[in-house]
């Protein structure tokens, strides 16, 4: 068991870190491996966790709002995004199918963006292949184009 104030310092540390940013426990395993213990690191993430400042089901929830603003990426390349961060796949996987619908349209109407863009320079074999290149699906890719 560590003392009261080495856990106290550790946790004040940890919590600036994460309230500047949020944080996946992940970056924070990663970031503060090397200045703590093991045990130290482990418990400071734990009580975070119970007090609920590091939630990776919380962060996805955020980092897809954000990717929504973004407004030109792939279902693929947000998930590739959050699997960075160190989310545990079943966490990606259960906010995608409970959200499945409204990311199925966000995705057909970045699709639509990018072939608008896309139109004057290019042919639609090859802007198929770009969407496709970015992880969009074939369904995707294949409405955005029947609904233009």
């Amino acid at each position: 068991m560590y003392h009261i104030e080495e856990l106290d310092q550790a946790k004040t540390k940890v919590l600036k870190y994460i309230l500047y940013k949020k944080r996946t426990e992940k970056e924070v395993r990663q970031k503060f491996s090397s200045s703590f213990e093991e045990d130290l690191l482990d418990e400071v993430i734990e009580n975070l966790k119970e007090n609920g400042y590091i939630n990776d089901e919380n962060y996805v929830q955020r980092a897809i709002h954000e990717f929504l603003a973004i407004n030109t990426l792939s279902r693929k390349e947000m998930k590739n995004k959050l699997f960075a961060k160190g989310i545990d796949n079943d966490i990606i996987e259960t906010y995608f199918e409970n959200h499945q619908q409204e990311l199925e349209e966000y995705e057909i109407a970045c699709a639509k963006k990018i072939i608008a863009k896309k139109q004057l320079q290019m042919e639609k074999e090859e802007i198929e292949m770009f969407l496709y290149k970015k992880g969009y699906s074939k369904e995707s890719i294949k409405s955005a184009f029947e609904d233009l």
